[in-house]
């Protein structure tokens, strides 16, 4: 009998001890060591861009796939909130999870199943057109709802003297949006005088990530204005003179993409006010940032025409949180910048891109996408591409000769007036509306984004 008690004791006491074997303690490793063995078993640079200190792998071995990098560093990465970004086959950065950014194999998938699913034929196109448009107009005006009912109501917009150049004209304006807080920008417009109930067409040009002041952007206001084109400038949240009243760092928020959507519909609502503005010629243009603008606003049906530039991409969003805090691609359970652009068919749409960033690969995989959705709708003759597979992340002058052509094309103008020897480069100070430093901001002028709320409540309180 003493026997038995005995073993049964031991046969307890080993049970008790494997139950309180911890296997993930013992199979983990740190997240250091895992990179470190990643890299040398497939011979390949991992460029850390996060932060490693005191994470653990549970059960590291078993995430590993001899036959790939890229299913072994996803099945760690993913545990941190973090992901992998491939810059050649054999170096990779390790970086925080980024919702506006995919790989472009995601991206060829989510095309397919867009495509498969709902671009087949012209009522489901329709339809689900229908409903992008629907979700992501309720989400914008949902998002700048409070900032448009706090908007300073009938605001007159001050413009500054003309001045007058080679077929051309530029003029500065400001428009008081929120109480004390200003949107300033620049209109180019042609200097002939018009005709009696003659009315010309409108874009505007949502800067992306460079000021209005910059040769580039300059040049191709002036040369739309020399094409026929009423042209319009704006300062982009935290930039140029909005960085004044509300600093740099505000860009970079969520505030930022609200108040961008809110000076375009404020700009579009003043410009088809004017008699001189042709409601079925108007059109937006930006690039990069404000290529994403353009896709986003464009979503408003009383554009007619829009060319966003290196911007249109089925697997990166936006990489700022002026283009992506607000995460539209969620809308109509998963969409993407190539719905958005497709919303506006079977009106003119350009595309511009290019071979160096994530406008890459559209000659293969968006613009075949937006091509089969153009055709439902017997529209192919309004889709334009421009593709520089050499060129890079800009809006150099081939990028600006292909937008003065689409406008040219779908708005019936003179390209050969976009001559950019007869323009003149303005120094940045007579673009300026409130002067160097802004030295003439007016004395009720918000100076800082923490004055906003202030000024919100005593707006709100005088709507009561």
């Amino acid at each position: 009998m003493k026997r038995i008690l005995t073993g049964l004791l031991v046969v307890c006491t080993c049970l008790t001890a494997h139950a309180q074997y911890n296997y993930e303690a013992t199979h983990r490793k740190s997240l250091d060591q895992v990179i470190r063995e990643l890299s040398a078993r497939f011979e390949t640079r991992l460029k850390v861009e996060v932060d490693t200190v005191g994470k653990w792998v549970p059960q590291a071995d078993s995430r590993i796939r001899p036959y790939s990098i890229e299913e072994s560093l996803n099945n760690v990465l993913t545990l941190f909130n973090y992901k992998f970004v491939k810059q050649n086959p054999r170096y990779y950065k390790i970086k925080p999870y980024e919702p506006h950014r995919r790989l472009p194999e995601e991206g060829r998938k989510l095309v397919d199943y867009l495509t498969a699913t709902h671009y087949q034929n012209r009522q489901t196109a329709e339809e689900r057109l229908d409903r992008v448009e629907q979700e992501v107009s309720a989400i914008i005006n949902r998002e700048i709802l409070n900032l448009r009912v706090l908007t300073v109501q009938d605001a007159e917009p001050v413009l500054t003297k003309k001045r007058k150049y080679n077929g051309y004209t530029v003029q500065n304006f400001r428009i008081e949006t929120l109480p004390g807080l200003y949107l300033c920008g620049s209109i180019y417009a042609p200097s002939q005088k018009l005709k009696e109930g003659e009315r010309l067409p409108v874009v505007l040009s949502p800067d992306g990530h460079t000021p209005r002041y910059l040769h580039d952007n300059q040049a191709r206001m002036a040369a739309w204005a020399r094409m026929g084109i009423i042209a319009v400038a704006y300062d982009l949240v935290g930039y140029g003179e909005s960085a004044l009243q509300l600093g740099e760092q505000v860009h970079h928020s969520v505030l930022a993409q609200q108040m961008q959507w809110m000076n375009t519909q404020i700009l579009l609502d003043w410009m088809l006010s004017r008699e001189d503005i042709d409601p079925t010629r108007v059109g937006l243009c930006g690039a990069s940032g404000g290529g994403t603008q353009t896709m986003q606003m464009g979503i408003d049906p009383r554009f007619t025409a829009i060319c966003p530039v290196i911007s249109l991409s089925a697997y990166f969003d936006g990489g700022c949180p002026c283009e992506s805090a607000i995460y539209l691609p969620a809308a109509a359970d998963g969409c993407c910048n190539v719905e958005l652009a497709a919303v506006h068919a079977p009106r003119p749409l350009g595309v511009v891109s290019d071979g160096k960033d994530w406008t890459a690969h559209v000659p293969e995989l968006e613009g075949p996408m937006l091509q089969q959705i153009y055709k439902l709708y017997n529209a192919e003759d309004q889709l334009y591409f421009y593709h520089f597979p050499n060129e890079g992340h800009d809006f150099g002058y081939n990028k600006r000769k292909a937008v003065y052509d689409f406008f040219a094309r779908v708005f019936g103008l003179d390209v050969t007036r976009a001559d950019e020897t007869k323009l003149t480069l303005e120094p940045m100070e007579e673009l300026l509306l409130f002067g160097k430093g802004g030295s003439l901001l007016p004395a009720e002028a918000v100076r800082s984004v923490e004055e906003l709320p202030r000024y919100a409540r005593e707006r709100a309180k005088s709507l009561r």
